[in-house]
């Protein structure tokens, strides 16, 4: 017993030297980073029209972190995720977010009805038929796919498939 109080002492006082931190118990990699290495330009030279026929510069986002989310109606993880961001389009707006949600199934008069029953409260566009946009960040190989793009304009995460959003939020934290 007294031997392995010893080694834990010793293996204390190492992990002590090793980080030069106190109370550190247990070493860790550095943090890894928000963004992914080697960022891609994200393209904003697109006007698409939103659920109610009026017409988007998705340039008017620049300098702002965006949330672009790839989404269809029919999609669950889609339906899931919605919600949150909401939550994040509400309390970081302010702060310099833009949630923007692009619809690639439905035409837009199908689109308000959904936007009112999940509380969408941020620009809802018509993607579908706009091929061209979707080529611009695909290929999309699944639904949801989302794109947290920061202020300079470079797409620092793409997500495909349902993520969390704590996983979100701590992204967008990073980038505000």
């Amino acid at each position: 017993m007294k031997r392995l109080l010893f080694w834990a002492v010793v293996a204390l006082a190492a992990l002590f030297i090793w980080t030069g931190r106190p109370g550190v118990l247990v070493a860790s990699a550095a943090e890894p980073a928000v963004c992914d290495p080697n960022p891609k330009p994200a393209n904003f030279n697109f006007t698409l029209k939103d659920m109610n026929g009026k017409p988007v510069k998705l340039a008017s986002f620049k300098g702002r972190v965006v949330v672009l989310d790839f989404w269809a109606t029919w999609c669950g993880p889609c339906k899931l995720e919605i919600p949150g961001f909401v939550k994040l389009e509400t309390k970081y707006h302010d702060k310099g977010l833009s949630v923007i949600g692009v619809s690639i199934d439905d035409k837009a008069p199908l689109l308000p009805p959904f936007a009112r029953q999940f509380k969408m409260n941020y620009p809802v566009l018509v993607g579908l038929g706009e091929q061209s946009f979707q080529d611009a960040y695909g290929p999309l190989w699944a639904v949801p796919t989302t794109f947290v793009i920061g202020r300079d304009g470079t797409i620092c995460k793409k997500h495909e498939g349902i993520s969390s959003l704590s996983e979100f939020e701590k992204e967008i934290k990073a980038l505000l």
